[in-house]
């Protein structure tokens, strides 16, 4: 097995050079997809039998909740990588998406509040589903707190990894709490294994959405995983040689 792209991932200077590449097509792709599934689930989707116009909340609902949630398995990756492997990158990779998963994590939850509101009657109910997505975002803070509580890089790197590695037992509590438990949150709505539950006309934008809002997800990444290498790099003669060209023009 060739492992030169993943020794490459693990310098600064390549990974920056690279993701200053790619960031600017991930931005226009994501930004792109979201409009067009924002305008055809607004506009033109049907309405749902039963909820109405309500379920629209749906197209930004769902995605944000997936990506809340996939966001935190590849921390839990990364923090695995760091551990194992001591690879800087992947320490740089959870700094970055911490405060992205807790921002789209949030968003989930107010959605699903906003969403709630017609649907049951009611803004929050201490449902399974709900709960274990709060305790998602408590998740996120707890590794952005626990970083900053530490001066020693090395030691709040080891801390941090061994907290999301911990905290992903919750994932699979969040995917299957509708299967284990009573609960008000409906089943999921479209799975990779499973037909969708609803008529393609209403969820192709959804899968629109959830592409784009995944390519914005990435762009956003790379901008903020540039900041911290740029951040941690500042004394090598490549970083100094970038400051000194922005400082020049």
């Amino acid at each position: 097995m060739n492992w030169t792209f993943f020794h490459k991932l693990g310098s600064p200077k390549w990974f920056y050079d690279l993701s200053a590449r790619l960031q600017p097509w991930f931005l226009v792709t994501g930004v792109l997809l979201m409009a067009i599934a924002t305008v055809w689930g607004l506009a033109f989707a049907p309405q749902d039998y039963q909820q109405g116009n309500s379920f629209r909340i749906i197209y930004l609902h769902v995605p944000t909740a997936i990506l809340a949630q996939s966001c935190y398995m590849m921390m839990a990756a990364s923090a695995l990588v760091s551990l194992v492997w001591k690879m800087k990158m992947a320490d740089m990779f959870i700094v970055a998406a911490a405060p992205i998963g807790a921002a789209f994590t949030f968003l989930a939850l107010f959605t699903g509040a906003v969403w709630g509101k017609p649907t049951w009657g009611t803004w929050w109910v201490w449902d399974a589903r709900l709960t274990s997505m709060l305790v998602l975002l408590f998740l996120y803070f707890g590794v952005m707190a626990l970083r900053a509580a530490f001066d020693d890089l090395d030691m709040s790197s080891r801390a941090t990894a061994i907290l999301v590695i911990v905290g992903v037992v919750n994932i699979p509590i969040i995917k299957y709490s509708v299967d284990w438990w009573n609960t008000l949150h409906q089943p999921a709505t479209f799975t990779l294994t499973e037909k969708p539950a609803m008529p393609p006309e209403m969820w192709l934008p959804l899968l629109v959405m959830v592409i784009g809002i995944y390519c914005f997800f990435t762009a956003v990444l790379l901008v903020r995983m540039q900041t911290e290498i740029l951040r941690r790099e500042r004394r090598t003669k490549w970083v100094r040689g970038i400051v000194e060209a922005e400082a020049s023009k």
